[in-house]
């Protein structure tokens, strides 16, 4: 129950992160779900890199998940095509 809980809110703190930096909009559910998938992309995305393995338990871990929800907010922009 408390991983849960816990997954839940570092999730909306890394997607209400991202969308701030990439002007987004979105409300709670948006932010959650962005910040769970950007955790999980940009783990990926940093192991497959060599550079981390995406822990956001951590700092570094943190910016590598905020950096995986940029990019999902980018790529969902180009194919929505608002901007």
């Amino acid at each position: 129950m408390w991983n849960l809980l816990s997954w839940l809110i570092i999730g909306a703190l890394i997607g209400w992160v991202a969308s701030k930096i990439m002007h987004g909009r979105g409300g709670l559910i948006r932010n959650i779900i962005l910040g769970v998938a950007g955790a999980t992309v940009g783990g990926w995305l940093a192991d497959f890199a060599g550079i981390g393995s995406g822990n956001v338990w951590s700092i570094g871990g943190f910016f590598i998940a905020v950096g995986g929800a940029c990019i999902l907010i980018l790529v969902s922009r180009l194919i929505v095509g608002r901007g």
